[in-house]
């Protein structure tokens, strides 16, 4: 009972596939209001926004309001955007779905993950990533202690569950195959939707793939001891971050530059006070307060794990992670064409 309470919990905070406003829409306040062009004709967002005179904007985020947002509930709380002109709208829904409005300029931001962006590329979408968030890619391998699985190599003959053949869970078991040389004939690799604590908690499979803030936090709280294989420990992947699109990069870049900064103060903060932000978070999404509250820090400290950097080095995308991604995912054939891994990234936003 334990761990189906906690599943249905997590899942309510970290779903992998939240119901999406339509595409026509943003959420604010509870009601659906029509999703507007950028405001300032010029590209001059800085003279046109102000704290007074704001810019409208609409930040997508590819999942369901969660502490997993804090550094841009954070920004938004410490009047970070409206430092820089912005009333900025958070709007949330299937990242995939978004990535593609993005490319075609329907929306100008989201909050994505960088195997996305390399898709989209590969595809043709003129869509870029302008400030990394993430360190680490937030996808594990995860399986009960007791099921002996102390190595990648222990895989083979067992049953691996994945959501699907798509997505960032499924992107890391490629990973993980690609980088470990283990041979992914000889392992079960079997779809079993979003379910994977219960599967594996089950006996369904012998392992699973998901994010770490999810699966093994579940199993860990209703007390089962998990090992964990993380997919950066084998290839170091761009994960979240800002992304944008080419046109309005070459419109407004003083648009672009006054998100990322907000952005990075907010990200800067949280780093430097988690607890602080722990409760602007539950201020954001009270839903994650309450009776959630133990499993919303559990996954709020897990996602703070990822993202913590050297101050140097925070924001900033990394070129061979970014090159290293790229030729992953065609020799694995996830892309059909080659994608360069210029094209994808630039840290020309990203405060020195």
């Amino acid at each position: 009972m334990r761990l189906a309470a906690l599943v249905i919990i997590a899942f309510a905070l970290a779903a992998c596939a939240p119901t999406a406003p339509a595409p026509s829409s943003v959420t604010t306040g509870g009601a659906a209001t029509p999703v507007s062009p950028l405001a300032s004709p010029t590209g001059d967002a800085r003279a046109a926004g102000t704290a007074q005179h704001p810019i409208p904007i609409t930040l997508a985020m590819g999942y369901i309001p969660s502490v997993q947002f804090a550094p841009f509930y954070v920004a938004r709380e410490r009047g970070y955007f409206a430092d820089e002109g912005l009333d900025v709208t958070f709007r949330y829904g299937m990242e995939t779905d978004l990535l593609k409005l993005v490319g075609t300029d329907q929306l100008q931001f989201m909050i994505g993950s960088g195997e996305e962006v390399i898709l989209g590329r590969s595809q043709g979408l003129p869509v870029r990533y302008v400030m990394r968030w993430y360190r680490k890619f937030p996808v594990v391998l995860f399986a009960k202690a007791e099921r002996g699985i102390n190595s990648v190599s222990d895989l083979v003959g067992k049953r691996v569950g994945v959501p699907g053949l798509f997505g960032a869970s499924y992107v890391g078991w490629e990973a993980i195959v690609y980088a470990s040389g283990l041979d992914a004939s000889k392992v079960s690799l079997e779809s079993i939707g979003f379910s994977q604590a219960s599967a594996v908690s089950q006996g369904q499979v012998d392992a699973a793939m998901d994010y770490i803030v999810n699966g093994p936090v579940q199993l860990r709280l209703a007390g089962q001891p998990v090992n964990v294989f993380p997919v950066s420990d084998y290839i170091d992947l761009p994960s979240n971050g800002l992304i944008t699109n080419e046109t309005t990069i070459a419109a407004h870049p003083e648009l672009v530059q006054a998100l990322v900064s907000a952005g990075m103060r907010g990200l800067t903060d949280t780093l430097a006070d988690p607890d602080a932000a722990f409760e602007i978070s539950l201020r954001a999404v009270p839903e994650a307060g309450g009776a959630q509250a133990e499993v919303s820090r559990a996954i709020f400290d897990e996602s703070v794990k990822l993202w913590q950097a050297v101050p140097a080095e925070l924001g900033r995308s990394d070129p061979a992670a970014w090159a290293k991604a790229s030729a992953f995912m065609q020799d694995m054939g996830l892309i059909q064409s080659k994608v360069a891994a210029d094209d994808c990234y630039t840290n020309a936003f990203v405060a020195r």
